[in-house]
């Protein structure tokens, strides 16, 4: 899928509304319009990435600071002491379901290992 026909492209550009609780200028945090979770927050990159095993050498950065957005979100939402889940889907067996590039903030509820 290219950048134009995706739904998450068209989110971060605002073409779709979407309830933003935090943004950049490199990634837009939203709340899941589907919520697996109390809190389920998606943390996406301004640049269209189809999944985690495309990203690159160029972009490993912008990963990192997809995590530590997801982490300062916590913090500012007040359940970072209690606990929350990161979660990066990556293709079909993975669960992605949306090819852009995502990190799930889920929190607000216990979780159980092994996810899934």
């Amino acid at each position: 899928m290219n950048g134009k026909d995706c739904i998450f492209c068209k989110v971060v550009s605002g073409e779709i509304p979407s309830d933003r609780v935090y943004e950049d200028e490199d990634c837009v945090a939203f709340n899941d319009l589907h919520p697996q979770a109390p809190t389920h927050i998606l943390v996406v990159p301004r640049i269209h990435i189809d999944s985690l095993d495309t990203v690159d050498e160029v972009q490993k950065n912008l990963v990192g600071h997809l995590l530590l957005v997801s982490a300062g979100i916590a913090r500012n939402k007040g359940f970072s002491d209690e606990g929350y889940r990161i979660v990066i889907n990556t293709n079909r067996d993975g669960g992605q379901t949306v090819f852009h590039l995502h990190v799930h903030l889920l929190a607000g509820r216990p979780f159980v290992f092994p996810p899934g």
